[in-house]
């Protein structure tokens, strides 16, 4: 029988700003456009819904604030510094926390930066893409190569810590192209960057031109080329993945994502946005009502606009620990399974598939823990479903 989930005093906060400018094309996020937003409105929700959570998830020592979307640098900077305050209220902070606002490298949203950090942001994580204006056009980004250098000088002088995304294996890119690029986004950068490979997402304009056959797709061994590429390009700079899709010089790893992929309790306010939250001895799933308005109005009639509330069983929780921490280089431990999960790693994988995916060199696996090798990594679907199964 499993044990009973103690919970934990830390907590990280995520924050979903739901609106944009305009839909890029690759996205599947829980994206709106929208011309007239009530800022004063959105910034007394946010606080609502905040006050319910904090009152259910009781006195905690904040880790980390994420303000994502969307595009949250649209959103006023008095609202992301009352949310700030209202956390400060009604929390810990802790004494290093990461406050880290995703922002968007036009020249508007950009001279913002300042406003944001006087809010209390002290991370900043900007939408760049790529840094030419050909690829930014194909992607649907509303900013320029040269908009994304003022940016990233800007947010370089505001901010100790920021950070760049990076869309790779793009139709047509060569490893010699991804090369020239990524080299560039190296010398721009601060110790962090996120590479993401292209995926077509069900429903996004670019699912509905792949299946017209109007996208030219790297195939498996280009794509394969280009992981490669990077892992090594990023080693060298001092830069090395500690995710799959994430890069940084020690020390220097996204605090808040790190809570995600440890497993650790937080809460998720405004549309759309998920928690994972210890109560009773359980971990609860909680996800808010996803349309805009809806949410708004529901939040201003009761205080939350919670769609699902529900404790999570060991199964689902040990399925959950397994998607989100093999994804990092450091794996899953072997105490913080347990903590998790209430079970231990012993009681729940099998010594021959162990085995066997070790003398395929996959996984490691020992009295630490529970991690993928490089390997393991490419093919990490396929390794979570031998493991638990």
């Amino acid at each position: 029988m499993a044990e009973a989930v103690p919970t934990p005093d830390t907590l990280a906060i995520y924050v979903h700003w739901p609106f944009c400018r305009s839909l890029c094309p690759y996205c599947d996020f829980n994206s709106h456009v929208s011309e007239q937003v009530d800022h004063a409105r959105w910034r007394a929700a946010f606080v609502s819904e905040l006050d319910h959570y904090a009152e259910i998830a009781g006195p905690r020592r904040i880790t980390s604030i994420f303000f994502g979307g969307g595009t949250p640098s649209l959103m006023a900077p008095e609202t992301a510094a009352a949310v700030i305050d209202a956390i400060a209220d009604r929390f810990t902070l802790d004494a290093h926390i990461e406050i880290t606002l995703e922002a968007n490298p036009t020249s508007t949203e950009a001279t913002r930066l300042a406003a944001f950090a006087d809010a209390g942001v002290n991370r900043v994580s900007l939408g760049v893409q790529a840094l030419d204006d050909e690829a930014l056009k194909f992607l649907g980004r509303t900013h320029s190569a040269a908009d994304t250098l003022s940016a990233i000088q800007l947010a370089a002088e505001t901010f100790q810590r920021y950070s760049f995304d990076l869309i790779y294996a793009r139709p047509g890119q060569s490893v010699i192209q991804w090369q020239d690029e990524l080299a560039q986004a190296i010398a721009l950068s601060r110790g962090h960057l996120s590479l993401y490979q292209l995926t077509i997402e069900q429903g996004t304009p670019f699912f509905m031109a792949q299946a017209r056959g109007d996208l030219d797709m790297p195939d498996e061994g280009v794509s394969a080329a280009l992981f490669e590429t990077t892992q090594d390009m990023m080693t060298a700079a001092g830069i090395p993945a500690y995710e799959i899709s994430n890069h940084a010089a020690p020390g220097q790893e996204c605090r808040h994502n790190m809570a995600y992929w440890h497993y650790r309790d937080y809460i998720g306010i405004g549309p759309g946005a998920h928690g994972r939250i210890t109560a009773d001895g359980n971990i609860h799933a909680t996800r808010q009502h996803r349309a805009p308005e809806i949410w708004l109005r529901r939040v201003e009639g009761r205080g939350h606009a919670t769609q699902t509330d529900e404790p999570l069983d060991t199964q689902s929780v040990i399925a959950e620990l397994a998607v989100m921490g093999l994804r990092i280089t450091d794996g899953i431990t072997a105490n913080n399974f347990r903590a998790r999960a209430g079970v231990t790693l012993d009681e729940v994988i099998e010594p021959a598939v162990v085995k066997r995916l070790q003398e395929a060199e996959l996984i490691v696996y020992d009295s630490a823990g529970l991690r993928a090798t490089p390997a393991g990594l490419q093919r990490l679907d396929a390794v979570i479903a031998a493991l638990f199964a």
